[in-house]
C-alpha cells in the first residue's frame, strides 16, 4: 500500500480510529514528535497546526505504537491497519 498525502488518506486514518476505542482529537500544542499520547485515558492528540504531511505520518506512527483489536475494524479498515502494521506502506 502506498501513503497518499491526501485529505482522503488522512480521513482514513482518522476512520480507523472512530472504529477504535481510542479517541481522536487534533488541538494546539508544542508536542516534539507532533502527538501526544494518552494511554491510560485511550487519547491520541495531534497537533492541529500540523500540514496535512504531517498529520498522517503522525496517525502512522500512533498506529504502529498503540494495542488494536483488528476484530472490531472494518474489512477496509483492517487492510489499512495490517498494512501500517507490517510496515508495507510505501513513500
Amino acid at each position: 500500500m502506498q501513503i497518499k498525502y491526501t485529505p482522503r488518506f488522512l480521513s482514513k486514518l482518522e476512520d480507523l480510529f472512530s472504529e477504535s476505542t481510542y479517541i481522536l482529537r487534533y488541538e494546539k500544542g508544542n508536542f516534539q514528535s507532533g502527538y501526544c499520547l494518552l494511554n491510560d485515558s485511550k487519547i491520541a492528540i495531534i497537533n492541529k497546526y500540523f500540514p496535512l504531511e504531517g498529520k498522517i505520518n503522525s496517525l502512522i506512527d500512533i498506529i504502529r505504537t498503540i494495542n488494536l483489536n483488528p476484530e472490531e475494524l472494518s474489512e477496509n479498515n483492517r487492510k489499512i491497519f495490517s498494512a501500517i502494521r507490517q510496515n508495507e506502506l510505501r513513500f
